[in-house]
């Protein structure tokens, strides 16, 4: 406990603590939140923090986890994941208890249309793509981490923001296929994202005799 902190009746704290997967506590904490984190970064070059939907992310088992990527205005992830696969999801508490929660370890970006990606689908997603599906990532942990969070403010969950589902319906598929060609095949840094690599070897894949 930090010296000189008091508590109000009923808080109550997690400090820093390491695990080597998600137990059944962790998992319950993520499928509260609303919203999560990824980091990622090549060797070289700026780091990336981007949020995204916790309805988006499932868990397969105590050390893998996978979230439907939708499209948007980069593709900073499939890029950095090409040449270092580190990945970190981050959690945190803006209501109850303070607790923050880092899921470490090594990722993979999983195309659309390849045979794996029909299996995830279908076995974890009801096999429903939501407007703008692009990926899904896949992480392989190694490390839990849960932290206090004194420092994160409490906010209130109004809704979710329809606007990214509208955008991707009223663009249509093909419109997204060159929205992505122009925006998602390199990195910030100009690293190549392999996705439309990915893509074609993939439709290869499924439509080989």
């Amino acid at each position: 406990m930090f010296a000189g902190i008091k508590l109000k009746p009923g808080d109550r704290t997690t400090m820093g603590k390491q695990f080597q997967r998600i137990e059944p506590t962790h998992r319950d904490f993520i499928e509260r939140q609303h919203i999560f984190f990824n980091a990622s970064a090549a060797p070289e070059g700026r780091v990336n923090v981007s949020p995204r939907d916790v309805a988006a992310l499932r868990i397969l088992d105590p050390n893998t986890v996978i979230y439907l990527d939708r499209t948007g205005s980069g593709n900073e992830t499939a890029a950095h994941l090409l040449l270092s696969d580190r990945l970190t999801l981050m959690f945190c508490a803006f209501e109850g208890s303070p607790t923050i929660l880092r899921l470490y370890g090594h990722a993979r970006i999983v195309p659309r249309h390849s045979p794996e990606y029909d299996t995830l689908l279908a076995a974890h997603f009801d096999n429903t793509e939501v407007p703008g599906a692009r990926q899904i990532v896949h992480l392989t942990i190694d490390l839990v981490q849960t932290s206090c969070g004194m420092n994160v403010p409490f906010f209130d969950y109004v809704s979710k923001r329809d606007q990214l589902t509208r955008w991707a319906e009223v663009k249509g598929e093909a419109a997204l296929e060159d929205y992505r060609r122009q925006k998602n095949t390199l990195s910030i840094d100009g690293y190549p994202t392999g996705m439309f690599e990915e893509i074609e070897e993939a439709i290869k894949e499924t439509t080989v005799p």
